[in-house]
């Protein structure tokens, strides 16, 4: 994997580029509070290959540095920045899953790179976001499948059984330690830019589950409503991982979104 640096910070990230397409753009993902890349897995598999698809590791998580904490959401966004300027990328879908989607709204604030945003289960402000309600020690095997049931809705476990010791299985090889989590849950505390949701012109789309028990649906409908080109995409009785239990929803929004927004999708 190529890695970017960022004052001395090594951002590990994967690129998955179709063999044409434009080599300047790219669908770009940014980390919830802890979680490895397998949060991604399944917005990944539907965008690859359409688009250039690029998926850092956080800092702090996998094979990325892990400085001393506190982390600041605008160092995350510099992480990211970092990685675009790595692959010389000037037109950055940015998708982002909960503080990923904060470092998202920041990045957009900071750079012009920014083509159009994606924010899942994220707040204007992280007084509206529990990082206690994605954690699980990585250590524990048990707490790690216990959380899934904050994150999932019943209907989903009920319907897909098997798919919770899956997860389970990928958060305990990939998410962060509690030192980590720690930093990143400092980064959401700081995160406020509720006051400036009308600087970020960059068209947003806020994807959020009515049931989600981490971020209330309700701090999306603000942030929609706060951004001068935001649109909002509530996913009835979907949990905080709605991009898991209502991928074919989700994905679909996110495919017309890409292509209203000048994502250019190329088959190869």
């Amino acid at each position: 994997m190529p890695h970017a640096n960022n004052g001395g910070v090594s951002v590990r990230y994967e690129v998955d580029a179709p063999d044409a397409g434009d080599p300047d753009e790219a669908v770009v993902f940014c980390g919830d509070v802890g979680l490895g890349a397998w949060q991604f897995g399944w917005q990944h598999a539907a965008l690859a290959g359409p688009h250039t698809v690029i998926t850092p590791e956080t800092r702090g998580v996998g094979r990325s540095d892990a400085p001393p904490g506190p982390y600041a959401v605008e160092g995350l966004a510099a992480d990211v920045d970092a990685v675009c300027a790595a692959e010389g990328i000037r037109n950055a879908h940015l998708v982002g899953y909960g503080l990923g989607g904060m470092v998202a709204l920041t990045a957009a604030l900071a750079s012009s790179r920014p083509a159009s945003l994606t924010v899942v289960g994220t707040p204007p402000a992280g007084d509206a976001y529990n990082p206690d309600g994605v954690w699980a020690d990585p250590t524990d095997p048990a707490a790690v499948e216990g959380s899934l049931h904050g994150l999932l809705s019943v209907d989903f476990r009920e319907a897909h059984p098997d798919a919770l010791p899956r997860i389970a299985e990928w958060r305990l090889a990939e998410d962060a330690d509690r030192e980590t989590f720690e930093a990143h849950r400092a980064a959401v505390e700081s995160f406020d830019v509720a006051d400036r949701l009308y600087e970020v012109t960059t068209p947003t789309l806020a994807v959020h589950g009515t049931d989600d028990a981490v971020c209330p649906v309700s701090a999306a409908k603000t942030l929609a409503e706060g951004l001068p080109r935001g649109e909002l995409h509530v996913v009835e009785g979907a949990r905080h991982f709605v991009g898991v239990e209502a991928s074919a929803a989700v994905n679909d929004a996110l495919a017309g979104w890409l292509a209203e927004h000048g994502a250019d999708p190329l088959s190869g």
